[in-house]
């Protein structure tokens, strides 16, 4: 009787035994899995969307560059007197203060260099020379202001570009029109990639004879395609110039591309 109690015991002890063990393999295997997604048997699929959208920002730049002597103080009152009264102008056409920002100012130098004359002497003479020539010096300085612009009313661009260069720009930059919050368009693309890249995996699979597990990465790629882009070089363009050249502006539309990348277990 006493044997048998204690057979009883081994057994419910080794019983116990590997329950535990078992737990702990499938407890290390369930958390390997959870920190080690990439160990998985695993596919990926990739799926494209696109959502098209009306542009409703025409953006531009105008430069205004001041050359002259070397009197930098002189110069920068008169780049910065041209260039704030292009942009008091863009404001006088209802162009609000934060869609004007300058995009980028610098000094630089401008120098005089030399063409030098150099002597050497035939053998016969009793030394030879050769005339060093003198380093290049500066001669004045060139000032570029650029300035970007955002236009929300269309029915302006023709005046506002033309306008900046009747008031002190010298140059002008590219017209590109823009989606001002693009997060919607994008949503639309996502969604449709997303469907698409999840219909194309449950078609790997069926084809593939395995089930899909757990989504274990997935990666998004955003591109723009602008329809139109309207470029003016422009030193020392006209007013009146610009008018004539420029074509009638329509925004047109914008493709939002968004493509996926979805990697999947294998079950």
């Amino acid at each position: 009787m006493e044997q048998n109690i204690k057979n009883g015991l081994w057994v419910a002890v080794a019983i116990a035994i590997l329950a535990v063990g078992y737990s702990a393999i499938s407890y290390s295997n369930s958390y390997g899995k959870s920190i080690q997604p990439s160990s998985f048997r695993s596919f990926s699929v990739t799926g494209d969307g696109k959502a098209n959208a009306i542009p409703d920002i025409a953006e531009f730049s105008f430069t205004v560059i001041t050359e002259g002597g070397k009197d930098i103080s002189a110069l920068q009152t008169e780049n910065t007197n041209k260039a704030n009264k292009a942009i008091e102008f863009v404001k006088s056409k209802g162009v609000e203060e934060k869609d004007i920002k300058t995009q980028y100012y610098n000094i630089n130098p401008r120098y005089q260099t030399y063409s030098c004359e150099v002597s050497i002497y035939t053998p016969s003479d009793s030394m030879s020379s050769v005339r060093p020539c003198p380093p290049a010096t500066i001669v004045g300085y060139t000032i570029t202001q650029t300035v970007d612009v955002k236009i929300r009313d269309f029915g302006k661009i023709g005046d506002i570009m033309s306008g900046v260069v009747s008031n002190g720009a010298n140059s002008l930059g590219s017209l590109s029109f823009t989606i001002d919050d693009p997060t919607t368009v994008q949503t639309e693309a996502r969604d449709e990639a997303i469907a698409k890249a999840k219909a194309k995996a449950e078609s790997v699979a069926k084809a593939g004879g395995f089930k899909i597990g757990r989504l274990l990465n997935i990666q998004e790629g955003y591109r723009s395609y602008p329809q139109y882009e309207y470029m003016s070089s422009g030193n020392g363009i006209s007013a009146k110039t610009l008018d004539a050249a420029a074509p009638s502006i329509q925004p047109g539309s914008q493709d939002v591309s968004v493509t996926v990348t979805m990697q999947y277990e294998i079950q």
